[in-house]
């Protein structure tokens, strides 16, 4: 059995060389595969039964909300509780529904409900595991080493994750597309094994909030947000970014189904390309840390990001697509471990469930609308029309930036 054992600071010359990181990077390397195969076919799934993009996009838009609505109080209770218990109790219940889920549809129901409520909590859990393994990384590693772990975690899982929508693509074809659904089961299965080695010493509730109530210690987080003037600057730049990203996502699949006709295995290998560019990215991400300051990597990143709507818009063949996809993941991805890394930097332990959860909130604030509001343009307009509109608001985001404190930055994060 494996020993690893969390610490507050521990010595050690390389984070391959930390236990505990391992072993949570394991479980999140089988998450990610788990994640990446349900989240493409589950909008596929309710889409081969509906074909509709308003219905589809509505089950992308349903999957955001628990982090819009309930991540800011998951992030209280995992400053309570023990997080290894924590984790191992959401990645359990998300097994459960995917299961019953499967067992649903293999009896002949499918409704529309049906699958927006299994999509809300799976995010609903998703999301309260990831929230503890933030706190996790946290108290495993001293922060010189925070870049280095959240950029060796973002390798590592996508490079996992990339099989998740080609073997999706191999699954849709069958006559039971739903069987993807059990596959995810058992990747999660085997994250909960593989999460339940790690040794922690860490206490059943922390100290800092043992005396306060619910709603003063929601506040505490509050106030650490507030005066973290740059982390706050952030958070409202990605409420914005998330909404472009969440319509450009959900807009790809019905893009690359309804007008370039691709086959499911054609898609998945197309998006594998989304994760070939994550990769470059999370191999990018150490050294432009190095080079620019946080604040400027994601104002860049934002302009990156937008322009590659261009390609989205002229794409006729998956070729195009592909290339679009893959330095669409790679921009996103330096942006992404800029932001995790920085709040990790710049948050004490005893809080940073909290202030990643409030974080988590505002990033979601507008996604669910953008979502809806794409399969509702793409329906009466086109796809591209998507592209062209958050091409055009990735451009104003950039300026907004340009012009905020994450521009003016100057120390390197």
């Amino acid at each position: 059995m494996i020993k690893a054992t969390i610490q507050s600071e521990p010595a050690v010359p390389s984070v391959w060389r930390s236990p505990a990181f391992m072993v949570l990077l394991g479980a999140g390397a089988v998450m990610a595969l788990g994640n990446k195969i349900y989240e493409l076919a589950l909008p596929l799934i309710l889409y081969d039964f509906t074909e509709s993009s308003v219905v589809m996009s509505a089950m992308r838009g349903i999957e955001f909300l628990p982090n819009l609505l309930l991540a800011m109080f998951i992030g209280v209770i995992v400053d309570r509780v023990h997080k290894k218990r924590w984790s191992l109790t959401a990645i359990l219940l998300q097994i459960v529904i995917l299961a019953a889920l499967y067992l649903a549809i293999e009896h002949g129901y499918h409704s529309a409900p049906m699958f927006y409520v299994a999509g809300f909590m799976l995010m609903t859990f998703g999301y309260a595991y990831s929230n503890a393994r933030v706190a996790m990384v946290k108290h495993s590693l001293p922060l010189s080493m925070l870049t280095p772990a959240n950029a060796s975690y973002t390798f590592v899982t996508t490079f996992i994750s990339i099989a998740g929508p080609v073997l999706s693509g191999l699954l849709l074809m069958l006559p039971k597309m739903h069987e993807a659904l059990l596959l995810t089961a058992v990747a999660f299965s085997l994250a909960f094994v593989t999460l339940s080695f790690i040794r922690t010493n860490e206490p059943v509730r922390p100290a800092a909030g043992s005396k306060e109530g619910f709603w003063k210690e929601l506040q505490a987080g509050w106030a650490e947000l507030r005066s973290n003037r740059l982390l706050l600057s952030m958070s409202i730049a990605v409420v914005f970014l998330n909404s472009t990203s969440g319509m450009v996502d959900t807009t790809i699949i019905f893009f690359a189904k309804d007008e370039l006709m691709l086959s499911s295995l054609e898609l998945g290998i197309v998006f594998s390309a989304a994760g070939l560019g994550g990769l470059a990215g999370s191999l990018l991400i150490v050294k432009l840390r190095s080079l620019f300051p946080v604040g400027r990597l994601i104002t860049l990143s934002c302009l990156l990001t937008g322009l590659t709507g261009i390609l989205f818009y002229m794409s006729h063949s998956a070729y195009l697509l592909a290339g679009g996809l893959f330095l669409y993941g790679c921009f996103e991805t330096v942006s992404t471990v800029s932001i995790w890394t920085f709040r990790q930097e710049t948050t004490p332990y005893h809080l940073i469930g909290r202030v990643s959860g409030i974080t988590g909130s505002i990033f979601k604030l507008g996604m669910p609308f953008a979502i809806i509001a794409s399969g509702w343009i793409s329906e009466l307009s086109g796809p591209r029309t998507v592209f062209l509109i958050t091409i055009a608001a990735n451009l104003l985001i950039f300026t907004g930036c340009l012009l905020s404190p994450l521009w003016r930055q100057r120390q390197s994060g």
